[in-house]
C-alpha cells in the first residue's frame, strides 16, 4: 500500500516538475521576445501593416520658343482585377464575365472574346488577386472600363484595380526627339534636353502611408501619412518648330536623293548661341527612309575636310600673312609630303594663283603650302594659333555626349612630319558637326565665340524662375584684321568659289564647303565622303550660322556644293522668308527710291531723259551746255560742268561718245579700254591741254 502511495506522488511530482519547468520556460520566452526582440518584432508587424508607396510627381513640360508643346506627361493606368474577390459571388460572376469579355475585347481590339473569357475564368479558379488585364490605358478607355459588367461595381465589389502612371507624349511626334530625349527603358535614364534637366522635369516625388487590410489591399492612413509630391519645372526652349521641320524634311529629301547613309543639319543664332533647329537623320537597318536613332551633330568626331581650313587662314593672317592677292605657285595642283601625294580636287589653273584662289576654290595644295611655308620650322607655332581660337576645347553644352575634339600638338605620340600640311585642310584633326558650326559662328560674332544654348528660360507655376543669358567660350579668337580677311574669304566662296550657285540668293551668305575622305581601318576610303557646307546669312549682318553634313552619298555625287548646300539653302530661304529683322536692311535698300545719279552728259539730252521718266529735278546755274546730275535727298540737281578749251575737263561719268567728242573737239587724241562710263582718265583734269596729246580712257558699266 505504502509502495503504491510513494509511486503515485512520485508520478505527481514529476508531472508537476514538467508543468513548472514549461511554464517557466514560456515565462521566459515571453520576457525575452517582450525585451530582447520585441522592437525588432514590432518593426516587422509594422512593415507587414504599415507601408510607405511613393507618389510620382508630375514631369514639367517642355516647349519650343515660340510656345508650342514639345514633350509633356499624360496620365496612363494599368488595369488589373481581385478575379477572386470574396465580394464578387460565384453566380455573379459566371453570369457577367461572358459580357466583360466582349467589351473589353471591342475596346482594346487585340484579342478574340473566348480568349479574354477563358482567361478571366482560369484566373478566377487559380484565385488571383492582381490579375493584369491590360497595361497603357488611357484616360478614355479607362472611362469606359468604369461601365463595363462587374468592374461597375467598384474597386471592393467589382474588384477593378487601377493604377495611375504617367506617360510621356510629344505633340509633334518624332521631330527633334533626340534633342529633346526620352527615358532609356534599358538604364531608366533619360538622354537630351530630358536628360539635362532632369532634375528641374523631375520636380520631388511624394509620399503616402498605407496600411495593408485583409483582403491585400492598400490604403491611405489619414492625411497626416502623405508628403505631396511638387511638380517639375517647365522648360521653355530655343528651338523653332518652323525650322525644324524644314530642316528634318529638307535633310530626309536630299539624304534618299543621293542614297547617303546619315546627315545631320543644326541652324544657330549667331549673337546668342541658341539652337533654332538641329536634325539627324539616319538609314534605317530594313533601308526603307530615314529615322532619327544617333545625335550625330553633338557627338560624332569626324575630319572635317575643306571646312578646316578657314582656322589655317586665320592662324595664317594672325602670323603676318595680310595680301589676299599675294601669289603661290601651286604648280599642277599636285604636291607631295613625305612621300604621300596631296591633289587638288577643284582645278584652278596651273602656276601661280592669289591666297584669295586659293581658299574660294578650295585648294588643297595652296593651304598645305601656306602653312607648311610659313610654320614648319616651328610646327607648335601653327598649333598654338589653332587652340587660342579654342578649337582643341568642348564646347561644354548642357547635353552629354560631346566628345573632346582632337586637335593633336607636336608632343603627341601620333604626330609626324606629315602631320602639319595634312592637319591645314582638316585631316588628323577630329571636330563634331557642332564645334565646327561653333568655331565658323563665332567668326560670324566679331570673333565672340559663344557656347550653344538649348534651353532659355525655366518657369514654375506660370511665372520665369531663370533666365540664360548666352556663354562666352573665346572672348576673341582672333584679331579684328584677321576677322576682316576671314569673312571677305568666306564671302568669296559664295561669290566666285566653290559655293557659287548661292550668290544669286536675294540674301548675301558667305560659308564654306568640305568634302573630305572617310577613314577606315585600311586607310581612306576614296569611295565614301562626308559632304558638308558651313556657313552664315546675311553676310554683311550675320543673324544665323548653319552647318549641313552629309555622310556617304553614293548617287548624284558627293561633292558638297550639290549634296549640301540644297539642303542649306533650303534651310536659309525659310529663315528669311519668316524672319522680318533679316529683311529689314534690304527692305529699306529695296523700299527706297534710287533715282540714277552722277550721270555727264549734255544739258538738253539729260533733261529729257529724266523728264520722260518723271524724276524730280532742280537745274542749278545751268549756262554751259554741260551738266551732272547728283542726288539729293528726294530728287535730283543738275548742276553745270563748263568745258574749258585750254584745260582738259574731268569726263569721269560721262558716255563714251560724249567723252570722245568733248575731247576730240580740244584737240586730244582718244583711246577707249572697255564699254560703257568712263571711269578713268590718264590726262589729270585741270592740266594745260597741248593738242594732239593721246588721252587713255578706261570705261567700265
Amino acid at each position: 500500500m505504502q509502495d503504491i502511495k510513494t509511486d503515485i506522488l512520485w508520478r505527481v511530482y514529476l508531472v508537476y516538475l514538467v508543468m513548472l519547468v514549461f511554464g517557466a520556460a514560456i515565462i521566459l520566452k515571453v520576457m525575452y521576445i517582450q525585451v530582447i526582440e520585441g522592437g525588432e518584432l514590432h518593426e516587422k508587424a509594422q512593415k507587414q501593416t504599415l507601408q510607405y508607396f511613393d507618389i510620382e510627381a508630375e514631369r514639367g513640360d517642355i516647349y519650343a520658343s515660340d510656345g508650342s508643346l514639345l514633350a509633356t506627361s499624360v496620365p496612363i493606368f494599368d488595369i488589373r482585377m481581385d478575379v477572386a474577390s470574396p465580394l464578387i459571388s460565384k453566380a455573379y460572376f459566371q453570369k457577367n464575365v461572358d459580357g466583360l469579355a466582349g467589351e473589353l475585347s471591342k475596346l482594346f481590339g487585340d484579342k478574340p472574346k473566348s480568349e479574354y473569357k477563358r482567361k478571366l475564368v482560369q484566373e478566377r479558379n487559380e484565385k488571383n488577386r492582381y490579375y493584369l488585364i491590360k497595361r497603357d490605358v488611357t484616360y478614355d478607355q479607362l472611362e469606359k472600363i468604369k461601365t463595363m459588367p462587374i468592374f461597375k461595381r467598384g474597386k471592393n465589389k467589382g474588384g477593378l484595380i487601377i493604377v495611375p502612371k504617367s506617360k510621356r507624349q510629344k505633340p509633334f511626334g518624332t521631330m527633334a526627339g533626340r534633342i529633346i530625349g526620352y527615358e532609356n527603358q534599358e538604364s531608366g535614364k533619360y538622354v537630351g534636353i530630358e536628360g539635362a534637366y532632369n532634375e528641374e522635369l523631375g520636380g520631388k516625388q511624394g509620399k503616402q502611408l498605407m496600411r495593408k487590410i485583409n483582403n491585400g489591399d492598400w490604403v491611405p492612413v489619414g492625411d497626416e501619412g502623405e508628403i505631396f509630391p511638387e511638380s517639375g519645372k517647365d522648360l521653355i526652349t530655343t528651338i523653332d518648330v518652323n525650322l525644324q521641320d524644314v530642316a528634318e524634311s529638307s535633310l530626309s529629301k536630299h539624304l534618299a536623293e543621293h542614297h547617303a547613309e546619315w546627315g545631320c543639319a543644326i541652324l544657330m543664332e549667331v549673337e546668342t548661341g541658341a539652337i533654332k533647329a538641329i536634325a539627324n537623320l539616319e538609314r534605317k537597318k530594313d533601308g526603307d527612309g530615314y529615322s532619327e536613332m544617333y545625335n550625330y551633330a553633338i557627338g560624332h568626331s569626324m575630319e572635317p575636310g575643306s571646312t578646316f581650313k578657314l582656322a589655317s587662314m586665320i592662324a595664317l593672317f594672325e602670323d603676318g600673312l595680310d595680301n589676299l592677292d599675294d601669289t603661290i605657285n601651286i604648280g599642277k595642283g599636285i604636291a607631295n609630303y613625305w612621300g604621300l601625294k596631296v591633289q587638288d580636287v577643284h582645278k584652278i589653273r596651273d602656276g601661280k594663283v592669289s591666297i584669295r584662289e586659293v581658299f574660294e576654290q578650295s585648294s588643297n595644295v595652296g593651304v598645305s603650302k601656306l602653312v607648311t611655308e610659313r610654320f614648319s620650322k616651328n610646327p607648335q607655332k601653327y598649333i598654338d594659333r589653332l587652340y587660342d581660337m579654342s578649337l582643341n576645347e568642348k564646347n561644354g553644352i548642357e547635353l552629354e555626349g560631346e566628345p573632346e575634339p582632337n586637335i593633336k600638338d607636336t608632343k603627341s605620340k601620333y604626330w609626324w612630319k606629315g602631320s602639319l600640311p595634312f592637319m591645314s585642310y582638316g585631316y588628323e584633326t577630329q571636330l563634331t558637326p557642332m564645334q565646327i558650326l561653333t568655331f565658323y559662328n563665332a567668326v560670324a560674332n566679331d570673333g565672340k565665340m559663344v557656347r550653344p544654348m538649348f534651353v532659355q528660360e525655366i518657369w514654375k507655376s506660370g511665372r520665369c524662375v531663370d533666365r540664360f543669358s548666352p556663354k562666352v567660350i573665346n572672348s576673341s579668337i582672333c584679331s579684328r584684321s584677321s576677322l576682316k580677311k576671314a569673312r571677305e574669304i568666306l564671302e568669296g566662296v559664295v561669290q566666285r568659289g566653290t559655293a557659287d550657285m548661292l550668290k544669286k540668293s536675294v540674301y548675301k551668305i558667305a560659308g564654306k564647303t568640305g568634302t573630305a575622305q572617310i577613314a577606315s581601318g585600311k586607310g581612306y576610303d576614296k569611295s565614301n565622303y562626308n559632304s558638308s557646307f558651313v556657313g552664315y546669312f546675311p553676310a554683311e549682318n550675320p543673324k544665323y550660322s548653319c552647318i549641313v553634313v552629309i555622310s556617304q552619298p553614293s548617287v548624284g555625287g558627293y561633292y558638297a556644293s550639290t549634296v549640301a548646300v540644297p539642303v542649306f539653302k533650303d534651310i536659309a530661304d525659310r529663315v528669311y522668308a519668316s524672319h522680318v529683322e533679316i529683311q529689314n536692311h534690304e527692305e529699306e535698300n529695296a523700299c527706297k527710291i534710287v533715282y540714277p545719279t552722277y550721270a555727264l552728259g549734255p544739258l538738253e539730252e539729260m533733261e529729257m531723259i529724266y523728264d520722260e521718266l518723271e524724276i524730280p529735278m532742280v537745274e542749278y546755274d545751268l549756262d554751259s551746255g554741260w551738266a551732272i546730275s547728283m542726288k539729293s535727298d528726294s530728287l535730283v540737281t543738275l548742276q553745270a560742268r563748263s568745258i574749258k578749251k585750254e584745260i582738259i575737263p574731268n569726263v569721269k561719268g560721262m558716255g563714251a561718245k560724249d567723252a570722245v567728242f568733248v575731247l576730240e573737239s580740244l584737240g586730244l587724241k582718244v583711246f577707249l579700254e572697255g564699254k560703257g562710263f568712263v571711269k578713268q582718265q590718264s590726262l589729270q583734269p585741270g592740266s594745260k591741254v597741248i593738242k594732239g596729246s593721246q588721252i587713255y580712257l578706261k570705261l567700265n558699266v
